[in-house]
């Protein structure tokens, strides 16, 4: 089963600039050992249950919990069963009905 996420995570009482706060969720991601893509307008990451998916996204709003006040989330799920790698794999699909790889 895949369960593949895009979520954005970052405070809104810090200012116009989040990098510091959003590299600590990315670190988080990194070290968990799911694969993952860092976009410039979210994270888009993949785990095999929905269990896994939210301790991700528990374990990002934890990151930023001790010294942030308010902070904005948006989560998006795609869940399908009998299929893996998709972070990788939708891609592709597109790619071969484009004849040509997108540009990253």
């Amino acid at each position: 089963m895949s369960f593949l996420v895009e979520f954005s995570m970052f405070p809104t009482d810090k200012g116009e600039s989040v990098s510091q706060y959003v590299s600590r969720i990315i670190k988080m991601i990194d070290s968990s050992g799911v694969p993952y893509k860092l976009t410039p307008m979210g994270t888009v990451f993949e785990t095999n249950t929905m269990e896994e998916a939210l301790n991700i996204i528990n374990q990002a709003y934890k990151q930023l919990e001790p010294d942030c006040n308010r902070v904005y989330t948006v989560i998006k799920m795609d869940i399908r069963k009998n299929a893996e790698n998709r972070i990788e794999g939708k891609v592709k699909s597109v790619e071969e009905k484009l004849g040509k790889e997108v540009k990253k």
